[in-house]
């Protein structure tokens, strides 16, 4: 009994150092030596500083920016600590009259057009940091009136930053937010400094 109990003792406090320090400690180390971009939350950076992640929505205020999905995680949105929808079922009041106020809204800036629907549901984490094209496009007239930019250049720069299907199937075609309006911001830096 005695030589039963020290053995699993020792299996315990062996298995606890292989698989609880030694076994993360190895795949952390691979991951910043073959993988360090996206090990570390694939960060942006622009003049030093970090300006969000490629993979984490965040919100965008103003007619002269795309905007992403509507977001349910946190309190405003898009906070990565709370990630998670509103959990609201499609026959639920709040939720309707959230997404047809979004619609009027969308349709005030754009009329005549139909509403692409990711503009005003929010995806299931809340952090969904892409758009579809069609709500790229949805927004250029809002976004070109806004900056002075012809609506041809934006819907070369939305193609621009248009990502297929992952391995041509997986998925649908996205458009990364925060990239495209940094691209925007860039585009239009080079306009004002001509």
């Amino acid at each position: 009994m005695r030589r039963n109990l020290i053995t699993s003792f020792l299996y315990t406090i062996v298995t606890a150092v292989l698989l609880g320090v030694a076994y993360p400690l190895l795949m952390t180390a691979l991951a910043q030596v073959f993988f360090h971009d996206k090990a570390n939350g694939q960060m942006i950076v622009r003049n030093g500083s970090v300006v969000g992640s490629r993979i984490i929505g965040q919100t965008f205020s103003g007619v002269s920016y795309f905007h992403g999905r509507p977001s349910a995680a946190g309190a405003n949105g898009y906070d990565a600590s709370s990630s998670g929808g509103s959990n609201y079922g499609p026959t639920n009041k709040k939720y309707i009259d959230r997404v047809e106020s979004s619609v009027a809204e969308l349709q005030g800036d754009n009329p005549g057009a139909p509403v692409p629907i990711d503009l005003v549901t929010a995806s299931g984490s809340g952090l969904d940091p892409d758009i579809t094209p069609a709500a790229a496009e949805f927004q250029i007239p809002t976004v070109a009136k806004a900056r002075g930019i012809s609506a041809e250049e934006l819907k070369q720069l939305v193609a621009k930053h248009t990502a297929e299907r992952q391995l041509g199937f997986l998925g649908e075609p996205r458009v990364n937010v925060l990239e495209l309006n940094l691209e925007l911001d860039n585009a239009n830096s080079r306009v004002v400094s001509k």
